[in-house]
C-alpha cells in the first residue's frame, strides 16, 4: 500500500509559468518557475497577451524539469494540483488545459486551487498551520487579512478598497523612474533613506480594510509640488517615507485583527512578503504578542510559484475535492467561495 502522497502542482495566473511536485504536502520535491520579468520590464507592467505567449511556450518545459528533478513520472502522481483563479484569463488557461491534458492522458484526478488559498498554504511547507490562524496576503492584486478557522476554510475579515499594496509600490517607483516591478527597488531605496516626509495613513476606522490609493496620490503630489517649487526631494527619503506608511496601517491592523479573533498563528503570504522592512516590522511587533506565532516564508515561497499550489491542493485532495474536466480558468474566483 502507498504511504506517500505526491502531487504535481501548476501555476500560470500571471507572468510566472511554474510547476512544483510536492511529497505529503509539505516536503518540496523540486519547484521550478520560468520568470516573464525581462519580457514585460520595458511595459512597466505585465502585458497579458505576451504573459500568455511565453505560457504556451514555456509549459511544457517546465512541467518536464519539475518531474525530472523529482525523480518521478506521472505513474507516480496522485492528483494534480493547478491555478485555477484568480489571475489574468489567458494566462490562467495555459494552465489549467495543460493539467486537463495531463491529467485525461494518465488517469489521473485533477483538483483546482485559488490562487491566494496557494500563498497562504505556503506557509505549511515551512511549519504545519495550527488553526485558527490569521493570514496577512499582500501582492500586486491583493492585500487582505484572512481567517481560516480550520483547514481549507476561509473568511475574509479585511481588504483593500482601492490600490492594493502591491500595485500602489509599482506606481510609486513609476513616479521615481524605478524599473519594474517596483517593490524590490522602493525596499531597496527606503532602507537607504530617512523616513522625514510626511504622508498619510488611511486608517478606516472600525473594519480591517486598507486603502493605498490616497497614498500614492499623496506621493505623486509631493513630488510634483516639489518640482514646481524648485526643490529637491531625495528619492531613497521619500521611498523611506512611503513605506513607512504601508508598514504602519498593514501592521497595526494585523495585529489589532489576531488579538481580536484569538488565532494562533500569522501567517505572511504574497509577493509583498518578500518586503524587507515589512519583514523585519512584523518580527518586530510580534514579539510583543506571544501567544501568536509568526510564520513567514522564505523569498522563493513569497512570489507566484507553485509549490504553493501544491501544498494547498494536498489539502483540497485529502478533503476529497476534485475537478473534471469542464474545469476552466476563472479569474474572478471568490476565496469565501471557494
Amino acid at each position: 500500500m502507498k504511504q506517500e502522497q505526491i502531487i504535481l502542482g501548476i501555476e500560470t495566473s500571471c507572468d510566472e509559468t511554474a510547476a512544483a511536485v510536492i511529497k505529503n504536502g509539505t516536503d518540496i520535491l523540486s519547484n521550478v518557475v520560468a520568470s516573464q520579468i525581462e519580457s514585460h520590464k520595458r511595459f512597466g507592467g505585465v502585458v497579458p497577451e505576451i504573459a500568455s505567449r511565453h505560457h504556451v511556450e514555456q509549459i511544457t518545459i517546465v512541467i518536464e524539469e519539475a518531474l525530472q528533478q523529482a525523480n518521478i513520472t506521472y505513474e507516480d502522481i496522485d492528483a494534480i494540483a493547478v491555478t485555477e483563479g484568480p489571475g489574468l484569463v489567458g494566462a490562467l488557461l495555459i494552465g489549467v488545459n495543460a493539467a486537463k491534458a495531463i491529467a485525461f492522458a494518465h488517469g489521473i484526478p485533477l483538483v483546482g486551487v485559488h490562487h491566494i488559498a496557494g500563498h497562504i498554504y505556503a506557509n505549511r511547507l515551512i511549519q504545519e498551520i495550527q488553526y485558527p490562524a490569521l493570514s496577512l496576503v499582500v501582492s500586486g492584486g491583493h492585500t487582505e487579512l484572512v481567517l481560516l478557522k480550520e483547514s481549507g476554510s476561509f473568511q475574509v475579515i479585511g481588504e483593500t478598497r482601492d490600490d492594493a499594496a502591491g500595485e500602489a509600490y509599482d506606481k510609486v517607483a513609476r513616479t521615481l523612474n524605478l524599473p519594474y516591478p517596483g517593490g524590490p527597488h522602493i525596499d531597496r531605496l527606503a532602507h537607504e533613506g530617512t523616513p522625514s516626509i510626511k504622508l498619510p495613513r488611511a486608517w478606516l476606522e472600525g473594519s480591517y480594510d486598507f486603502s493605498f490609493s490616497g497614498l500614492k496620490s499623496a506621493v505623486i503630489n509631493t513630488l510634483h509640488n516639489a518640482e514646481q517649487r524648485g526643490e529637491e526631494i531625495k528619492p531613497e527619503d521619500l521611498a523611506a517615507s512611503f513605506q513607512q506608511s504601508v508598514i504602519e496601517v498593514l501592521v497595526t491592523k494585523t495585529i489589532s485583527a489576531a488579538k481580536e479573533y484569538g488565532v494562533k498563528q500569522l501567517l505572511l503570504a504574497g509577493g509583498v512578503a518578500a518586503n524587507k522592512g515589512l519583514r523585519a516590522t512584523l518580527t518586530e511587533a510580534f514579539k510583543e504578542v506571544p501567544e501568536v506565532e509568526l510564520i513567514i516564508p522564505p523569498l522563493s515561497l513569497c512570489t507566484d510559484n507553485a509549490a504553493m499550489i501544491g501544498a494547498a491542493g494536498s489539502i483540497l485532495f485529502e478533503k476529497g475535492k476534485r475537478s473534471n474536466l469542464a474545469l476552466n480558468g476563472n479569474p474572478g474566483l471568490d476565496i469565501e467561495a471557494f
